[in-house]
């Protein structure tokens, strides 16, 4: 297999980009090596705990917590699990223009390097004059904001309410362009001792939803007022710090309610709503219906 024509590219203007989402879940995996593959389609792979290595073109990446890794269509790769403790993982299948037609995971992925492949099962990656190519790099940051578009899309997309495919487009879309600004110098805002700090709380939100994250906190932990407090933090988390633990304790309820038995007052006490009524309403706005039926619903997907 010749691995220098990909990934196939050709012209494409950014506002034509029409992506569509073939895969999108977590994974937990264990430590350990897994087999050399090639993709017909695009992915994503967004660290979410521990510490992942991906060996393509001769060169060995390690992406951390907070960082992605960008799989182009055709290029041999492989990964690794490198953290002793495992780690978890958010992947994204996808194509830029919607062309690829998938039916099995045969149709994303092989692990036959010895055979010639038929370009026509390949997707391509859009060129556009003003703005890099993705696959020109293989590591990106991945920041909160669009970290939280990453985690709605796998909602959306493991759920399959009515118009998903929509909604999965347009946040696909999103998350393109927040790992294509991510290398753009000074654009998550504020500067560096303030950026660290917020990124230092949005962990600890990631550590501990269930504790009292109110303005007064966090513009104390920034030492600003709160006003100040709440557009630094827009700035470089790309969302209020009410809106972000709100989408932190949301995405952990979903987790509690997919893999624990806890009744649904404990998923709510245990990530900051002690009130089950309140969590309910709650849960039902953000996610389109209540906690019991989306158990219920994930548990027969």
């Amino acid at each position: 297999m010749d691995v220098s024509r990909f990934p196939l590219r050709r012209a494409l203007a950014a506002k034509d980009w029409s992506p569509t989402v073939h895969y999108a879940q977590y994974q937990k995996l264990p430590p350990g090596t897994l087999v050399e593959r090639y993709i017909y389609d695009f992915e994503v792979i967004c660290v979410c705990k521990g510490k992942l290595a991906t060996d393509m073109l001769g060169t060995r990446y390690t992406i951390g917590e907070g960082e992605a890794v960008f799989l182009p269509s055709g290029v041999p790769h492989r990964n690794a699990i490198v953290s002793a403790n495992g780690a978890t993982l958010l992947g994204i299948h996808f194509d830029f223009d919607g062309k690829l037609r998938i039916a099995t995971e045969q149709d994303m992925v092989s692990t036959d390097l010895d055979a010639e492949p038929d370009l026509d099962k390949f997707a391509e990656e859009p060129t556009t004059p003003d703005l890099d190519a993705l696959s020109s790099r293989a590591v990106y940051t991945c920041g909160p904001e669009c970290f939280h578009m990453m985690d709605r899309l796998v909602g959306e997309f493991t759920m399959r309410r009515s118009g998903y495919e929509l909604v999965c487009k347009s946040l696909m879309l999103g998350i393109l362009a927040m790992l294509l600004r991510s290398g753009d110098e000074g654009a998550d805002g504020g500067d560096s001792v303030h950026r660290e700090r917020i990124r230092k709380i949005v962990d600890a939100m990631e550590r501990d939803p269930g504790a009292s994250w109110s303005a007064e906190r966090v513009a104390r932990e920034l030492k600003v007022s709160e006003d100040y407090a709440s557009k630094l933090f827009k700035q470089v988390a790309g969302m209020p710090p009410g809106r972000m633990i709100q989408s932190i304790r949301l995405r952990e309820a979903r987790r509690l309610l997919r893999e624990t038995d806890w009744s649904v007052e404990t998923v709510g006490a245990k990530i900051g709503y002690p009130d089950l009524h309140y969590f309910s309403r709650v849960f039902t706005a953000g996610e389109g219906i209540s906690p019991r039926e989306y158990r219920k619903l994930s548990r027969v997907l």
